[in-house]
């Protein structure tokens, strides 16, 4: 393994930040120790190498506001941008960028703040700060959306609280139904065989059946705040923690089994990523990295962290990986774009694109992609539309010209 220069640690103990992370209710949970154990990985910068997609010209192309500021998520779905912005979630046109609903607040101003949002079909499921998840039907002729559920049901939680043996203590003299989250519900992730998982800082993921809505099966995952999730086409679950470590897990006669814990972040990891093929997962937290793990098939640790990916000076708050392209945002306002080289380097992984621009931390990013396929020449051009939300209320959109050879 290459050795490599070691950069100052950034630590998030006891909620203090060396950063310009603002502090607020969206921010993610932050463990109260950090985690010290790190060895050696391939580390990238900034750098420019051949790549199979060139990206020819970017810019900003679009800036508006939601009516409540700090965006929490953004999310596509169906040609619709869903921006949560504290206990609202608005719908926009995602072609001319404008807003056809908002739902929550004008039901009830009750809900908690907005953590994440997830689809199946045309139900909208969102998690909250108020320890629950609202499930959203859209009406596709008026794009509507009318709540449709609260998780866990009441049918639920009266069928289980019949017997003592369905609660658990969640601090001295409080008990609660296994079924409930005890803290903030800070990521959802759906996959392809009905189930819907949740994770939350009371250190657990449930899973939950989506045609019924009842809750399957509660995992303690970790011993600090879980505040991220992703699972694979072949169900193999990713929780990230406060902690600082990446549980992995698989299904197994309808139950959770651990199968291997991943070590490498100096302190709280925020967020993840996975490839479609589900064989390259993407982390990043509070030391400012973002880690690329990739799925080894004798390896006792089930995946190995080959590459660091460095560049950006603040806690990473999110990512996405879509069509061979990596987007991460962070608490140093700035969004960038990382692409795979082509070539032979010492660099597998290298930062095309900075997008500078917001005035607070970036929250949370989504991206479209829109293909012109030309079989004249043989090239694939298309656009790539990236859509940032800040803390300060802003999304912007940024628009990048791409060009492919095939």
């Amino acid at each position: 393994m290459r050795n490599l220069m070691e950069v100052p640690i950034w630590f998030c103990n006891n909620g203090q930040y060396s950063s310009t992370y603002d502090q607020d209710s969206n921010s993610e949970k932050q463990s109260t120790t950090s985690t010290t154990t790190y060895e050696e990985t391939s580390s990238c910068s900034i750098d420019t190498f051949a790549s199979p997609k060139s990206f020819k010209s970017h810019s900003c192309i679009a800036t508006f506001k939601t009516l409540t500021p700090q965006i929490s998520h953004l999310a596509i779905h169906n040609d619709i941008l869903y921006a949560a912005s504290l206990n609202e979630i608005t719908a926009f046109d995602l072609k001319t960028y404008e807003k056809i609903d908002t739902f929550s607040r004008q039901t009830t101003s009750s809900f908690g703040i907005v953590k994440s949002i997830a689809f199946s079909n045309t139900k909208i499921f969102t998690a909250h700060q108020d320890c629950k998840i609202r499930v959203w039907q859209l009406t596709p002729s008026s794009i509507k959306h009318q709540l449709l559920s609260t998780l866990p049901t009441l049918k639920d939680r009266i069928r289980r609280g019949i017997s003592p043996k369905n609660y658990v203590q969640i601090r001295r003299h409080k008990q609660k139904l296994w079924i409930e989250h005890a803290d903030t519900v800070s990521g959802l992730a759906v996959n392809n065989e009905g189930l819907m998982y949740s994770v939350s800082w009371d250190k657990s993921f449930k899973i939950w059946n989506m045609s019924n809505f009842s809750c399957l099966e509660s995992v303690i995952g970790h011993v600090d705040a879980i505040n991220a999730i992703v699972v694979s086409h072949d169900g193999v679950v990713y929780t990230a923690s406060a902690d600082g470590e990446i549980k992995v897990w698989q299904r197994e006669k309808n139950k959770h089994i651990l199968v291997a814990t991943l070590k490498k972040h100096k302190s709280t990891v925020n967020a993840l990523a996975l490839n479609k093929e589900g064989s390259v997962l993407f982390s990043g937290g509070c030391d400012e990295k973002i880690l690329v793990w990739e799925r080894e098939e004798y390896c006792a640790d089930y995946m190995l962290a080959t590459w660091s990916l460095r560049g950006h000076k603040g806690a990473i708050l999110c990512l996405i990986y879509i069509d061979d392209v990596l987007i991460s945002g962070s608490s140093d306002k700035n969004v960038r774009i990382w692409q795979k080289s082509s070539n032979n380097t010492e660099c597998g992984y290298f930062c095309s694109i900075v997008f500078e621009g917001h005035c607070k931390p970036v929250k949370s990013v989504t991206a479209a992609w829109e293909w012109d396929d030309d079989n004249n020449n043989g090239n694939n051009n298309g656009v790539l539309s990236v859509l940032s939300g800040s803390l300060d209320g802003e999304i912007r959109v940024w628009e990048v010209i791409v060009s492919t050879s095939r």
